[in-house]
């Protein structure tokens, strides 16, 4: 790792990134893109040590209350977090003035810091967002090697779910000739109806491959699919979207099980839910009048 003291923290849509870089080693993940503009390697992550001082600092000067999101480029419970802690820091200052909290993560690391998410929603609104690929234990292992197994995941979305905090499951990515089967899709089903999750994410089977991660991605295949990176190259050439040939059969699946079940899965819909902010505070007083 290396540390660096940031210029700003929130972006204009109250984004923030603590770290930079990951420790998970997906095979998949889009945040190796070339786009991006990283100039260090992606395994040495960037410590933004000052991200709870420039937190508040912005807080501090905002005129309205928000929710303020983090985990969309870096995961912000990666391992460094078990003993920097700055995540930690981060929601104390979200909980203490008084702001809405959404994170996405793949771990139940998570759980750590359930106090903070309790005291977040009493007030305002947390919501907790995992991303689930694979039922399949021993395949995650594969192309998740260094996050929680999808079953700890789970299990951390039901502790959630017994403690009043919403939750909202991002399920993707789905690599074609390797998790993009119907056993798959309606196992991580059963999982989110079950732990009773607000939201589904899905913007369909299959995954986007740019330039610096698609390369890491097909090396992965080498090393762990023989034959799958020639099967990708004759059926998708060099396309930004890989989009699964089951795509179609698999989306009806997750719409009818989404109905069926009550969860929210209009991707406008969901994404206005995670950026609204909610006042319980205000909600009360106005009951007491």
């Amino acid at each position: 790792m290396h540390i660096v003291n940031a210029k700003g923290i929130l972006s204009s849509s109250n984004n923030m990134n603590i770290y930079r870089g990951c420790q998970h080693n997906c095979i998949y993940c889009d945040s190796r893109s070339l786009c991006y503009g990283m100039e260090h390697n992606f395994e040495d992550i960037e410590v933004k040590q000052n991200a709870p001082l420039l937190l508040e600092k912005a807080l501090k000067s905002k005129r309205k209350k928000c929710m303020i999101g983090t985990g969309s480029m870096s995961d912000p419970y990666i391992p460094l977090e078990r003993k920097l802690m700055l995540t930690r820091r981060c929601l104390e200052i979200i909980n203490n003035y008084g702001f809405g909290a959404s994170v996405l993560t793949k771990s139940s690391d998570i759980l750590r810091d359930l106090d903070l998410f309790k005291s977040i929603n009493s007030k305002s609104k947390a919501v907790v967002q995992m991303t689930l690929t694979t039922c399949d234990e021993s395949l995650c292992k594969v192309i998740e090697p260094c996050v929680s197994s999808t079953r700890e995941r789970f299990e951390a979305l039901k502790v959630f779910r017994d403690n009043g905090i919403p939750t909202v499951v991002w399920l993707d990515p789905f690599l074609p000739f390797i998790n993009d089967t119907e056993e798959n899709i309606r196992g991580l089903l059963d999982y989110c109806t079950e732990a009773k999750v607000k939201g589904i994410i899905c913007f369909g089977i299959g995954l986007t491959l740019r330039s610096g991660s698609r390369e890491y991605f097909y090396s992965r295949l080498d090393r762990h699919f023989k034959g799958i990176k020639e099967k990708y190259i004759k059926t998708y050439g060099n396309s930004y979207e890989v989009t699964s040939s089951n795509n179609g059969k698999l989306m009806k699946i997750i719409d009818e099980t989404c109905r069926k079940n009550g969860i929210m899965h209009n991707i406008n819909e969901v994404f206005g839910y995670l950026h609204k902010y909610e006042s319980k505070e205000q909600q009360i007083s106005l009951f007491d009048i």
